[in-house]
Protein backbone atom coordinates (compact mmCIF):
# COMPACT_ATOMS: atom_id res chain seq x y z
CA UNK A 1 0.00 0.00 0.00
CA UNK A 2 2.62 2.07 0.88
CA UNK A 3 4.37 2.12 -2.59
CA UNK A 4 1.22 2.72 -4.44
CA UNK A 5 1.08 5.53 -2.79
CA UNK A 6 4.48 6.95 -3.64
CA UNK A 7 3.69 5.73 -7.44
CA UNK A 8 0.76 7.96 -7.14
CA UNK A 9 3.17 10.81 -5.89
CA UNK A 10 6.25 10.38 -8.50
CA UNK A 11 2.94 10.55 -10.94
CA UNK A 12 1.72 13.51 -9.56
CA UNK A 13 5.48 15.26 -10.07
CA UNK A 14 4.98 14.23 -13.78
CA UNK A 15 1.88 16.03 -13.88
CA UNK A 16 3.05 19.06 -11.80
CA UNK A 17 6.03 19.36 -14.58
CA UNK A 18 3.69 19.07 -17.23
CA UNK A 19 1.57 22.01 -15.51
CA UNK A 20 4.86 24.20 -14.96
CA UNK A 21 6.46 23.89 -18.03
CA UNK A 22 2.96 24.56 -19.86
CA UNK A 23 1.95 27.57 -18.05
CA UNK A 24 5.22 29.26 -18.08
CA UNK A 25 4.96 30.00 -21.17
CA UNK A 26 1.60 31.03 -21.25
CA UNK A 27 2.40 34.72 -23.33
CA UNK A 28 2.10 32.54 -26.68
CA UNK A 29 -0.31 34.67 -28.63
CA UNK A 30 -1.88 30.90 -29.88
CA UNK A 31 -5.33 31.57 -27.58
CA UNK A 32 -5.49 35.17 -28.40
CA UNK A 33 -5.37 34.31 -31.98
CA UNK A 34 -7.87 31.67 -31.42
CA UNK A 35 -10.08 33.66 -29.57
CA UNK A 36 -10.32 36.35 -32.17
CA UNK A 37 -11.14 33.88 -34.95
CA UNK A 38 -14.15 32.81 -32.95
CA UNK A 39 -12.97 30.15 -30.61
CA UNK A 40 -14.77 29.89 -27.37
CA UNK A 41 -13.21 29.32 -24.27
CA UNK A 42 -14.83 26.07 -23.62
CA UNK A 43 -13.19 24.46 -27.08
CA UNK A 44 -9.82 25.66 -26.20
CA UNK A 45 -10.27 23.83 -23.00
CA UNK A 46 -10.76 21.05 -24.89
CA UNK A 47 -7.93 21.88 -26.72
CA UNK A 48 -5.44 21.49 -24.12
CA UNK A 49 -7.52 18.93 -22.33
CA UNK A 50 -6.84 16.86 -25.70
CA UNK A 51 -3.49 17.55 -25.86
CA UNK A 52 -2.38 16.57 -22.68
CA UNK A 53 -4.52 13.17 -22.75
CA UNK A 54 -2.77 12.69 -26.03
CA UNK A 55 0.91 13.28 -24.18
CA UNK A 56 -0.14 11.04 -21.45
CA UNK A 57 -1.26 7.97 -24.09
CA UNK A 58 2.04 8.57 -25.80
CA UNK A 59 3.95 8.08 -22.72
CA UNK A 60 2.09 5.26 -21.68
CA UNK A 61 3.07 3.46 -24.75
CA UNK A 62 6.28 4.05 -24.52
CA UNK A 63 5.83 3.05 -20.19
CA UNK A 64 4.82 -0.58 -21.56
CA UNK A 65 7.64 -0.90 -23.72
CA UNK A 66 9.83 -0.35 -20.46
CA UNK A 67 7.71 -1.88 -18.45
CA UNK A 68 8.04 -5.32 -20.41
CA UNK A 69 11.78 -4.78 -20.43
CA UNK A 70 12.62 -4.13 -16.81
CA UNK A 71 10.11 -5.99 -15.46
CA UNK A 72 12.33 -9.34 -14.60
CA UNK A 73 14.76 -6.84 -12.95
CA UNK A 74 11.82 -5.13 -10.91
CA UNK A 75 10.65 -9.03 -9.69
CA UNK A 76 13.90 -9.80 -8.56
CA UNK A 77 14.37 -6.41 -6.56
CA UNK A 78 10.88 -7.08 -5.15
CA UNK A 79 11.00 -10.58 -4.52
CA UNK A 80 7.74 -10.38 -6.97
CA UNK A 81 6.30 -12.27 -9.88
CA UNK A 82 4.69 -9.65 -11.55
CA UNK A 83 3.64 -10.44 -15.26
CA UNK A 84 2.12 -7.92 -17.48
CA UNK A 85 -1.90 -8.97 -18.02
CA UNK A 86 -2.29 -8.18 -21.60
CA UNK A 87 -4.48 -11.00 -21.97
CA UNK A 88 -6.94 -9.26 -18.98
CA UNK A 89 -9.68 -6.95 -19.60
CA UNK A 90 -9.35 -4.90 -16.71
CA UNK A 91 -5.88 -4.44 -17.58
CA UNK A 92 -6.94 -2.44 -20.41
CA UNK A 93 -9.89 -0.64 -18.68
CA UNK A 94 -7.87 0.64 -16.06
CA UNK A 95 -5.13 1.75 -18.14
CA UNK A 96 -7.77 3.33 -19.93
CA UNK A 97 -8.85 4.97 -16.53
CA UNK A 98 -5.68 6.34 -15.85
CA UNK A 99 -4.81 7.62 -18.85
CA UNK A 100 -7.46 9.92 -18.65
CA UNK A 101 -7.68 10.82 -14.88
CA UNK A 102 -3.66 11.72 -15.09
CA UNK A 103 -4.39 13.77 -18.60
CA UNK A 104 -7.72 15.50 -17.14
CA UNK A 105 -5.05 16.24 -13.66
CA UNK A 106 -1.88 17.61 -15.78
CA UNK A 107 -4.11 19.45 -18.23
CA UNK A 108 -6.44 21.09 -16.09
CA UNK A 109 -4.42 24.29 -14.57
CA UNK A 110 -2.65 25.01 -17.72
CA UNK A 111 -6.29 24.77 -20.12
CA UNK A 112 -8.09 26.83 -17.22
CA UNK A 113 -5.53 29.49 -17.27
CA UNK A 114 -4.43 29.23 -20.52
CA UNK A 115 -8.06 29.86 -22.05
CA UNK A 116 -8.60 33.12 -19.34
CA UNK A 117 -6.24 35.38 -21.39
CA UNK A 118 -7.84 38.43 -23.01
CA UNK A 119 -7.11 38.04 -27.03
CA UNK A 120 -5.88 42.03 -27.25
CA UNK A 121 -4.02 42.14 -24.84
CA UNK A 122 -2.16 38.99 -25.72
CA UNK A 123 -1.97 40.23 -29.81
CA UNK A 124 -0.93 43.40 -28.22
CA UNK A 125 1.69 42.10 -26.24
CA UNK A 126 0.50 44.25 -23.48
CA UNK A 127 -0.57 40.99 -20.40
CA UNK A 128 1.45 41.85 -17.75
CA UNK A 129 0.60 38.19 -15.70
CA UNK A 130 2.12 40.25 -12.71
CA UNK A 131 4.41 38.78 -9.51
CA UNK A 132 0.69 37.11 -8.52
CA UNK A 133 0.89 34.71 -11.83
CA UNK A 134 4.01 33.02 -10.44
CA UNK A 135 2.70 32.04 -7.42
CA UNK A 136 1.14 29.08 -8.42
CA UNK A 137 4.15 27.22 -10.25
CA UNK A 138 6.04 28.30 -6.96
CA UNK A 139 3.67 26.61 -5.20
CA UNK A 140 4.19 23.48 -7.59
CA UNK A 141 7.95 23.59 -7.49
CA UNK A 142 7.39 23.34 -3.58
CA UNK A 143 5.30 20.37 -3.81
CA UNK A 144 7.61 18.21 -6.02
CA UNK A 145 10.29 19.19 -3.89
CA UNK A 146 8.74 18.62 -0.61
CA UNK A 147 7.99 15.22 -1.67
CA UNK A 148 11.58 14.37 -3.44
CA UNK A 149 13.08 15.41 0.27
CA UNK A 150 10.48 13.27 2.16
CA UNK A 151 11.52 10.33 0.37
CA UNK A 152 15.06 10.95 0.50
CA UNK A 153 14.63 11.40 4.05
CA UNK A 154 12.52 7.82 4.21
CA UNK A 155 15.36 5.98 2.34
CA UNK A 156 17.68 7.26 4.47
CA UNK A 157 16.10 6.43 7.82
CA UNK A 158 15.40 2.32 6.52
CA UNK A 159 18.55 1.90 5.39
CA UNK A 160 19.93 3.39 8.95
CA UNK A 161 17.08 0.96 10.71
CA UNK A 162 18.63 -1.87 8.84
CA UNK A 163 22.26 -0.93 9.58
CA UNK A 164 21.21 -0.42 13.29
CA UNK A 165 19.42 -3.76 13.62
CA UNK A 166 22.64 -5.19 11.37
CA UNK A 167 24.80 -3.91 14.43
CA UNK A 168 22.63 -5.56 17.30
CA UNK A 169 25.12 -8.29 19.56
CA UNK A 170 23.22 -11.16 18.72
CA UNK A 171 25.05 -13.38 21.64
CA UNK A 172 26.77 -15.84 19.97
CA UNK A 173 28.80 -16.23 16.53
CA UNK A 174 27.93 -16.86 13.52
CA UNK A 175 31.09 -17.04 11.06
CA UNK A 176 31.80 -20.39 10.24
CA UNK A 177 28.78 -21.92 11.65
CA UNK A 178 27.16 -24.69 9.24
CA UNK A 179 23.30 -25.70 10.27
CA UNK A 180 22.33 -29.64 9.04
CA UNK A 181 18.66 -29.98 9.63
CA UNK A 182 17.95 -34.02 11.14
CA UNK A 183 15.26 -34.30 8.42
CA UNK A 184 15.37 -38.59 8.83
CA UNK A 185 15.34 -41.55 10.92
CA UNK A 186 18.70 -42.40 9.43
CA UNK A 187 20.21 -40.33 11.49
CA UNK A 188 18.98 -41.89 14.40
CA UNK A 189 22.00 -43.65 16.59
CA UNK A 190 24.87 -41.84 14.11
CA UNK A 191 25.40 -39.07 15.88
CA UNK A 192 28.68 -39.59 18.05
CA UNK A 193 30.07 -41.55 14.61
CA UNK A 194 29.69 -38.15 12.64
CA UNK A 195 31.45 -36.06 15.23
CA UNK A 196 34.02 -38.45 15.39
CA UNK A 197 34.88 -38.80 11.56
CA UNK A 198 34.30 -34.78 11.04
CA UNK A 199 36.63 -33.81 13.75
CA UNK A 200 39.10 -35.99 11.83
CA UNK A 201 38.85 -34.38 8.69
CA UNK A 202 40.01 -31.14 9.96
CA UNK A 203 37.64 -29.26 8.82
CA UNK A 204 35.07 -29.39 11.97
CA UNK A 205 36.49 -27.64 15.51
CA UNK A 206 32.93 -28.04 17.22
CA UNK A 207 29.87 -30.09 16.60
CA UNK A 208 27.00 -30.22 18.16
CA UNK A 209 23.04 -31.19 18.75
CA UNK A 210 20.14 -28.55 19.14
CA UNK A 211 16.18 -28.58 19.25
CA UNK A 212 15.60 -25.53 17.10
CA UNK A 213 18.31 -23.73 14.48
CA UNK A 214 20.50 -20.78 16.10
CA UNK A 215 18.94 -18.01 14.16
CA UNK A 216 14.82 -19.91 15.42
CA UNK A 217 12.82 -20.57 18.03
CA UNK A 218 10.73 -23.54 17.78
CA UNK A 219 9.67 -24.59 20.93
CA UNK A 220 8.23 -21.82 24.33
CA UNK A 221 7.05 -22.85 27.65
CA UNK A 222 4.83 -21.88 30.14
CA UNK A 223 4.70 -23.49 33.52
CA UNK A 224 7.74 -22.61 35.24
CA UNK A 225 8.46 -21.90 39.14
CA UNK A 226 11.13 -20.66 41.18
CA UNK A 227 11.93 -18.80 44.19
CA UNK A 228 10.23 -15.68 44.95
CA UNK A 229 8.17 -15.86 41.88
CA UNK A 230 5.04 -13.73 41.95
CA UNK A 231 1.51 -16.46 41.60
CA UNK A 232 0.51 -13.83 39.33
CA UNK A 233 3.21 -13.55 36.95
CA UNK A 234 2.70 -15.92 34.01
CA UNK A 235 6.23 -15.86 32.09
CA UNK A 236 6.27 -17.73 28.94
CA UNK A 237 10.20 -18.76 28.21
CA UNK A 238 12.04 -20.18 24.74
CA UNK A 239 13.15 -23.26 25.77
CA UNK A 240 15.67 -25.04 24.18
CA UNK A 241 17.35 -28.66 24.43
CA UNK A 242 21.38 -29.10 23.27
CA UNK A 243 23.92 -31.22 23.96
CA UNK A 244 26.98 -30.13 25.95
CA UNK A 245 28.93 -28.98 23.38
CA UNK A 246 26.59 -26.61 22.00
CA UNK A 247 27.67 -23.44 23.49
CA UNK A 248 31.66 -24.10 22.68
CA UNK A 249 29.94 -24.48 18.55
CA UNK A 250 27.69 -21.47 18.94
CA UNK A 251 30.02 -18.76 20.81
CA UNK A 252 28.59 -18.36 23.95
CA UNK A 253 29.39 -15.56 25.62
CA UNK A 254 29.16 -16.24 29.72
CA UNK A 255 27.97 -13.54 32.24
CA UNK A 256 28.10 -15.52 35.40
CA UNK A 257 28.55 -19.63 36.05
CA UNK A 258 29.78 -22.06 33.89
CA UNK A 259 29.00 -23.93 30.34
CA UNK A 260 27.51 -27.93 30.32
CA UNK A 261 30.36 -30.57 30.83
CA UNK A 262 29.87 -34.05 29.19
CA UNK A 263 31.85 -35.90 32.35
CA UNK A 264 28.99 -33.81 34.74
CA UNK A 265 26.27 -36.21 35.18
CA UNK A 266 24.68 -34.15 37.41
CA UNK A 267 24.60 -31.30 34.36
CA UNK A 268 21.51 -33.41 32.91
CA UNK A 269 19.30 -31.57 35.56
CA UNK A 270 21.13 -28.39 35.02
CA UNK A 271 20.17 -25.13 32.86
CA UNK A 272 21.75 -22.31 31.73
CA UNK A 273 19.81 -19.18 31.69
CA UNK A 274 20.00 -15.97 29.27
CA UNK A 275 19.95 -12.56 30.63
CA UNK A 276 16.68 -11.63 30.03
CA UNK A 277 15.63 -14.65 31.74
CA UNK A 278 17.53 -14.44 34.86
CA UNK A 279 15.58 -10.50 34.91
CA UNK A 280 12.25 -11.50 34.91
CA UNK A 281 12.94 -14.20 37.19
CA UNK A 282 14.45 -11.67 39.76
CA UNK A 283 17.91 -13.28 40.69
CA UNK A 284 20.86 -11.07 41.00
CA UNK A 285 22.83 -14.30 41.76
CA UNK A 286 21.14 -16.82 39.07
CA UNK A 287 23.89 -19.69 39.68
CA UNK A 288 23.00 -22.46 42.13
CA UNK A 289 19.09 -21.15 42.59
CA UNK A 290 16.35 -24.08 41.55
CA UNK A 291 13.88 -23.76 38.73
CA UNK A 292 10.96 -25.88 38.68
CA UNK A 293 8.67 -26.95 35.23
CA UNK A 294 5.67 -28.33 34.78
CA UNK A 295 5.07 -29.08 30.92
CA UNK A 296 1.17 -28.87 30.15
CA UNK A 297 1.29 -31.32 27.84
CA UNK A 298 2.94 -33.74 30.59
CA UNK A 299 1.82 -34.40 34.09
CA UNK A 300 5.17 -33.90 36.14
CA UNK A 301 7.56 -31.98 37.77
CA UNK A 302 11.17 -31.30 36.60
CA UNK A 303 13.80 -29.92 38.80
CA UNK A 304 16.69 -28.04 37.41
CA UNK A 305 19.32 -26.08 38.98
CA UNK A 306 20.76 -22.67 37.48
CA UNK A 307 24.65 -23.53 36.25
CA UNK A 308 25.48 -20.21 34.05
CA UNK A 309 24.06 -17.34 32.76
CA UNK A 310 24.61 -16.22 29.25
CA UNK A 311 24.45 -12.98 26.81
CA UNK A 312 20.71 -12.67 25.26
CA UNK A 313 20.90 -14.60 21.84
CA UNK A 314 19.00 -12.62 18.77
CA UNK A 315 17.14 -15.80 17.57
CA UNK A 316 14.26 -14.48 16.85
CA UNK A 317 13.34 -11.00 14.62
CA UNK A 318 16.25 -8.47 14.94
CA UNK A 319 13.91 -5.59 15.86
CA UNK A 320 12.33 -7.32 18.58
CA UNK A 321 13.63 -7.42 22.40
CA UNK A 322 15.41 -11.13 22.48
CA UNK A 323 13.12 -14.48 24.41
CA UNK A 324 13.73 -15.38 27.67
CA UNK A 325 15.49 -18.88 27.23
CA UNK A 326 16.32 -21.36 28.87
CA UNK A 327 18.90 -24.06 27.57
CA UNK A 328 19.08 -27.77 28.98
CA UNK A 329 20.23 -31.07 27.96
CA UNK A 330 17.87 -33.49 26.24
CA UNK A 331 18.29 -36.00 23.67
CA UNK A 332 15.90 -36.30 20.32
CA UNK A 333 17.07 -32.99 18.40
CA UNK A 334 16.16 -31.65 15.17
CA UNK A 335 19.65 -29.77 14.49
CA UNK A 336 23.47 -30.27 13.56
CA UNK A 337 25.86 -27.30 14.70
CA UNK A 338 29.30 -27.59 13.10
CA UNK A 339 31.79 -24.66 13.42
CA UNK A 340 33.92 -24.88 10.63
CA UNK A 341 37.97 -24.72 10.67
CA UNK A 342 38.56 -21.38 10.34
CA UNK A 343 41.86 -21.76 8.96
CA UNK A 344 40.65 -23.98 5.97
CA UNK A 345 38.82 -22.99 2.87
CA UNK A 346 35.38 -23.02 3.13
CA UNK A 347 34.58 -24.55 -0.15
CA UNK A 348 37.39 -27.26 1.24
CA UNK A 349 35.43 -27.75 4.33
CA UNK A 350 32.52 -28.50 3.13
CA UNK A 351 33.29 -31.11 -0.14
CA UNK A 352 34.87 -33.18 3.50
CA UNK A 353 32.23 -32.58 5.60
CA UNK A 354 29.22 -34.13 3.02
CA UNK A 355 32.29 -36.93 2.54
CA UNK A 356 31.66 -38.06 5.64
CA UNK A 357 27.81 -37.39 5.70
CA UNK A 358 27.27 -39.82 2.61
CA UNK A 359 29.81 -42.66 4.07
CA UNK A 360 27.55 -42.72 7.31
CA UNK A 361 24.21 -41.50 6.43
CA UNK A 362 24.45 -42.28 2.38
CA UNK A 363 20.60 -42.42 2.06
CA UNK A 364 19.67 -38.97 3.07
CA UNK A 365 21.10 -35.96 0.31
CA UNK A 366 23.94 -33.62 2.05
CA UNK A 367 21.69 -30.06 3.00
CA UNK A 368 23.18 -27.82 5.02
CA UNK A 369 22.94 -23.74 5.94
CA UNK A 370 25.20 -21.06 7.07
CA UNK A 371 23.65 -19.35 10.05
CA UNK A 372 25.05 -16.15 8.86
CA UNK A 373 22.62 -16.63 5.70
CA UNK A 374 19.94 -17.53 8.18
CA UNK A 375 20.37 -14.45 10.18
CA UNK A 376 20.38 -12.47 6.64
CA UNK A 377 17.17 -13.46 5.63
CA UNK A 378 15.87 -11.55 8.78
CA UNK A 379 16.62 -8.51 6.59
CA UNK A 380 15.78 -8.85 3.48
CA UNK A 381 11.92 -7.72 3.70
CA UNK A 382 12.97 -4.31 5.22
CA UNK A 383 16.10 -4.23 2.80
CA UNK A 384 13.34 -4.72 -0.20
CA UNK A 385 11.81 -1.25 1.26
CA UNK A 386 14.66 0.35 1.49
CA UNK A 387 15.73 -0.34 -2.37
CA UNK A 388 12.74 -0.09 -3.68
CA UNK A 389 12.55 3.53 -1.85
CA UNK A 390 15.66 4.36 -3.16
CA UNK A 391 14.65 3.71 -6.99
CA UNK A 392 11.37 5.88 -6.23
CA UNK A 393 13.56 8.82 -4.57
CA UNK A 394 15.69 8.55 -7.51
CA UNK A 395 13.13 8.59 -9.80
CA UNK A 396 10.81 11.36 -7.94
CA UNK A 397 14.77 14.03 -8.24
CA UNK A 398 15.29 12.54 -11.68
CA UNK A 399 11.51 14.34 -12.48
CA UNK A 400 11.53 17.34 -10.04
CA UNK A 401 15.04 18.37 -11.52
CA UNK A 402 13.81 17.77 -15.53
CA UNK A 403 11.05 20.09 -14.43
CA UNK A 404 13.22 22.34 -12.22
CA UNK A 405 15.72 22.69 -15.56
CA UNK A 406 12.84 23.61 -17.97
CA UNK A 407 12.00 26.46 -15.54
CA UNK A 408 15.30 27.94 -14.94
CA UNK A 409 15.27 27.92 -19.02
CA UNK A 410 12.32 29.80 -19.09
CA UNK A 411 13.18 31.96 -16.38
CA UNK A 412 16.29 33.13 -18.23
CA UNK A 413 14.74 33.57 -21.71
CA UNK A 414 12.22 35.67 -20.19
CA UNK A 415 14.95 37.95 -18.13
CA UNK A 416 17.69 37.92 -21.29
CA UNK A 417 17.40 41.56 -22.30
CA UNK A 418 17.75 42.58 -18.38
CA UNK A 419 20.75 40.20 -18.42
CA UNK A 420 21.91 41.86 -21.48
CA UNK A 421 21.75 45.60 -19.49
CA UNK A 422 23.04 44.16 -16.52
CA UNK A 423 26.21 43.08 -18.17
CA UNK A 424 26.38 45.96 -20.09
CA UNK A 425 26.60 47.66 -16.89
CA UNK A 426 29.41 45.67 -15.52
CA UNK A 427 27.46 42.65 -13.76
CA UNK A 428 29.73 39.56 -13.33
CA UNK A 429 28.77 36.20 -14.48
CA UNK A 430 28.79 35.06 -10.54
CA UNK A 431 26.40 38.31 -10.40
CA UNK A 432 23.74 36.91 -13.17
CA UNK A 433 23.97 33.19 -11.91
CA UNK A 434 22.83 34.29 -8.41
CA UNK A 435 20.39 36.57 -9.61
CA UNK A 436 18.74 33.63 -11.49
CA UNK A 437 19.50 30.95 -8.70
CA UNK A 438 18.41 32.69 -5.86
CA UNK A 439 14.52 31.94 -6.21
CA UNK A 440 14.86 28.33 -7.28
CA UNK A 441 17.07 28.23 -4.12
CA UNK A 442 14.74 29.48 -1.58
CA UNK A 443 11.76 27.27 -3.18
CA UNK A 444 13.76 24.61 -2.34
CA UNK A 445 14.94 25.56 1.04
CA UNK A 446 11.29 25.98 1.55
CA UNK A 447 10.43 22.50 0.69
CA UNK A 448 13.13 21.07 3.01
CA UNK A 449 11.46 22.74 5.84
CA UNK A 450 8.20 22.13 5.07
CA UNK A 451 9.55 18.00 4.66
CA UNK A 452 10.95 18.04 7.80
CA UNK A 453 8.02 17.41 10.00
CA UNK A 454 6.49 15.09 7.20
CA UNK A 455 8.92 13.26 6.97
CA UNK A 456 9.62 12.74 10.62
CA UNK A 457 5.81 12.25 11.34
CA UNK A 458 5.77 9.37 8.80
CA UNK A 459 8.75 7.89 9.44
CA UNK A 460 8.28 8.06 13.54
CA UNK A 461 5.03 6.02 12.66
CA UNK A 462 7.15 3.09 10.31
CA UNK A 463 9.61 2.98 13.02
CA UNK A 464 6.74 2.29 15.67
CA UNK A 465 6.52 -1.18 13.72
CA UNK A 466 9.81 -1.90 15.60
CA UNK A 467 10.59 -2.56 19.16
CA UNK A 468 14.21 -1.96 18.78
CA UNK A 469 14.36 0.94 16.99
CA UNK A 470 16.99 3.50 15.33
CA UNK A 471 16.30 7.31 16.17
CA UNK A 472 15.73 9.79 13.75
CA UNK A 473 19.09 12.56 13.82
CA UNK A 474 18.88 15.61 12.81
CA UNK A 475 21.82 14.56 10.54
CA UNK A 476 19.45 12.77 8.59
CA UNK A 477 17.55 16.27 7.76
CA UNK A 478 20.64 18.08 6.98
CA UNK A 479 21.96 16.08 4.92
CA UNK A 480 18.94 15.53 2.92
CA UNK A 481 18.48 19.03 2.46
CA UNK A 482 22.38 19.24 1.43
CA UNK A 483 21.70 17.07 -1.12
CA UNK A 484 18.54 18.48 -2.33
CA UNK A 485 20.06 22.62 -2.73
CA UNK A 486 23.31 20.90 -4.52
CA UNK A 487 21.07 18.92 -7.04
CA UNK A 488 18.83 22.06 -7.71
CA UNK A 489 22.00 24.26 -7.72
CA UNK A 490 23.81 21.90 -10.53
CA UNK A 491 20.24 21.47 -12.34
CA UNK A 492 19.63 25.48 -12.35
CA UNK A 493 23.48 26.58 -12.99
CA UNK A 494 23.82 25.27 -16.15
CA UNK A 495 20.67 27.21 -17.73
CA UNK A 496 21.87 30.12 -15.48
CA UNK A 497 25.49 30.40 -16.70
CA UNK A 498 24.76 30.18 -20.34
CA UNK A 499 22.30 32.59 -19.98
CA UNK A 500 24.75 34.88 -18.23
CA UNK A 501 27.84 34.14 -20.56
CA UNK A 502 25.61 35.13 -23.73
CA UNK A 503 26.27 38.24 -25.93
CA UNK A 504 24.76 41.06 -24.49
CA UNK A 505 24.80 42.77 -27.99
CA UNK A 506 22.55 39.79 -29.58
CA UNK A 507 19.70 40.25 -26.35
CA UNK A 508 19.84 44.16 -27.10
CA UNK A 509 19.82 44.90 -30.67
CA UNK A 510 16.20 45.04 -31.15
CA UNK A 511 15.79 47.99 -28.19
Amino acid sequence: MAFRIIGAFVLFLACINFMNLSTARSETKEVGIRKTIGSFRSQIIGQFFSESILIVFISWFFALMVTSISLNWFNELADKQIQLPLDNVYFWLISVGFILITGLIAGSYPAFYLSSFQPVKVLKGTLKPGRGASLPRKILVVTQFTVSVTLIIGTIVVYQQINFAKDRPVGYNRDGLVLVQITSPDFEGKYDLLETELKKTGAVIEIAESASPVTGVWSSNGGFEWRGKDPALQAEFATLSVTADYGKTVGWQFVSGRDFLRDYVSDTTGVILTESSAKLMGFENPIGENVRWSPVWRNSMYNFTVIGVVRDMVMLSPYKPVMPTIFFLAENHNWINIKLNPEMNTHEALVKIEGVFKDIIPSVPFDYKFADQEYAMKFEAEERVGKLASVFAILAIFISCLGLSGLASYVAEQRTKEIGIRKVLGASVVNLWQMISRDFVMLVIISWLIAIPVSFYIMNNWLDNYEYQTRISFEVFIFSGLGALVLTLLTVSFQAIKAATANPVKSLRSE
